[in-house]
């Protein structure tokens, strides 16, 4: 069965899904719908602060930037697909979260783009692959600092590569190179406190150099290493 639902009936669904943002931009990545989940973390009370606007107006400087050169690849035709990413809102430190992003192409245009992004939740411990699992993300946690190869891994966790791919999706809701990722980005934002250079941070959380931690902090967190320290200062 076919059903085409109207973009109001989708925003009424996805505000029953208190950890999924969904939203609607045209095609000048003005908001036209929005949950109540985006209201509320943007410390809003209605929907009507938030609609006509763009990320530029509802984000601080340090992030709309990337959030905007996003929505402009995914406008150019670009599908976003499980992009692990770190959002601050107003209303709560930070939250990860895996972001979908697709263009809306009505009569071969592009008129806008739609997106979901759903919060990460606790791993499934009660999977009977957990217990080996654990070993394999306690060994990542050790060794974040150093090359890891996925084949090593599943060789910690005694499945294949392709049995850890799936495996790891279907407990901890990420591939391994993400969780590793994740891991990794964690690290780095604990010592962004402190006065430990940015090429030192970047080293002991195993970036090949501080351009390539710098790329891979602004990606998944939305703005640069020194701008997240200094903001949190």
């Amino acid at each position: 069965m076919d059903v085409v639902l109207p973009p109001d009936d989708l925003q009424n669904i996805f505000d029953a899904l208190p950890d999924v943002v969904f939203f609607i931009k045209d095609h000048r990545g003005r908001y036209t719908h929005v949950n109540q989940t985006l209201v509320q973390r943007l410390g809003l009370k209605r929907r009507g602060d938030i609609i006509g606007k763009t990320v530029v107006e509802l984000f601080p400087a340090r992030l709309s930037g990337t959030y905007m050169m996003q929505d402009q690849r995914v406008l150019a035709g670009e599908v976003i697909e499980n992009q692990l990413e770190l959002h601050l809102y107003a209303n709560r430190a930070h939250g990860w979260c895996l972001t979908f992003k697709q263009p809306i192409v009505i009569d071969g245009d592009i008129v806008g783009l739609t997106g979901v992004s759903r919060d990460l939740g606790q791993p499934d411990s009660q999977h009977s692959a957990f217990a080996r699992l654990q070993r394999t993300l306690d060994h990542m946690q050790v060794h974040r600092g150093e090359p890891l190869r996925v084949q090593a891994l599943a060789r910690t966790a005694g499945v294949s590569v392709a049995q850890l791919e799936r495996l790891f999706k279907r407990v901890f809701q990420l591939t391994p190179q993400q969780l590793l990722t994740k891991l990794r980005i964690e690290a780095a934002m604990r010592l962004l406190h402190t006065d430990v250079s940015i090429a030192e941070i970047a080293h002991s959380c195993g970036f090949s150099d501080q351009s390539a931690f710098a790329r891979q902090f602004k990606s998944t967190v939305g703005m640069p290493p020194r701008d997240y320290r200094a903001m949190v200062r």
